[in-house]
């Protein structure tokens, strides 16, 4: 029975993979966040990983706050670049399946049409530059690595848009939200669904691929979206972003081309609504 390690467990990837661990029952799984396996302790993560001695690495941790990176740099640095490389270097030395989760931050948002996997990357904030720095690392260390780079997060579990709007839209009669920034959200149950999908074809092939729900939006039509199916009554006005000052610059345009896992893998990319519906009926 292969063993995986799904590193960053108590986020919303790592949650979404522990609910479908109950259904693939072919693998014995190990779930760890911080207080497990600390990937910030880089002299001790080798070890910890000899202990743990998994046959498939899942490395959803990532430092996600975007804002705060900006002034965290050194947090941020540690665990989205030089854990995975270390991730990365014991999984290749230890023949040993990786998958790395990257982001639609490692682009500038400079592009008008939906990016592939070969796209320049630029990116413009602390967050985008460290994921990228971790992708090469990754490659580097790795080159039978899986990347899988995915956009505005959500899930049922922890805190994400979907949330904080639902609860906005019942305690307000109005809201403002960025209509000039535009991509798709990924319900992170369908990524999860995706990462297992991989795991479970018969042909491993490395390298980079998207994933992100279908549809191409701004925040506030997705706004819109979680209003509508909340039937919600609240006011949503759309802004630009200049409106809406943030300590980090957010990519414009990031819309991910899903073409290449779903040619490769069979993977099934599910329309971003059908999927909030889904979401928003969990209680």
């Amino acid at each position: 029975m292969k063993k995986i390690l799904v590193t960053g467990s108590k986020g919303q990837l790592g949650s979404e993979l522990e609910v479908l661990s109950k259904i693939y029952t072919q693998f014995q799984w190990v779930f760890t966040d911080r207080e497990e396996l600390d990937l910030c302790n880089l002299e001790k993560l080798e070890t910890e990983l000899n202990s743990i001695n998994p046959q498939i690495i899942i490395n959803c941790a990532a430092h996600t706050a975007v804002d705060k990176a900006e002034s965290e740099f050194e947090l941020s640095e540690v665990l989205n670049h030089q854990s995975v490389a270390i991730l990365a270097k014991w999984s290749f030395a230890n023949d040993c399946k990786f998958i790395h989760v990257s982001t639609d931050y490692v682009f500038d948002g400079t592009a008008a049409t939906a990016l592939t996997e070969t796209a320049q990357t630029n990116p413009i904030n602390v967050y985008g530059q460290t994921k990228l720095a971790g992708e090469k690392a990754c490659l580097q260390e790795n080159p039978n690595a899986i990347i899988i780079r995915t956009s505005w997060v959500y899930s049922s579990f922890g805190n994400n848009f979907v949330k904080t709007m639902s609860r906005l839209m019942q305690e307000r009669d109005s809201l403002n939200v960025v209509n000039d920034q535009i991509g798709s959200p990924t319900y992170a149950a369908d990524l999860a669904q995706a990462i297992m999908t991989i795991l479970t074809h018969n042909n491993w092939q490395a390298g980079i691929y998207n994933f992100s729900n279908e549809g191409e939006i701004s925040w506030y039509e997705f706004a819109l979206a979680i209003k509508e199916l909340g039937s919600f009554n609240c006011e949503i006005s759309g802004i630009p972003s200049s409106a809406y000052p943030t300590p980090a610059k957010r990519p414009q345009y990031s819309l991910l081309d899903k073409t290449k896992i779903k040619n490769t893998f069979g993977v099934v990319v599910p329309d971003y609504k059908v999927s909030l519906e889904k979401c928003m009926k969990i209680k």
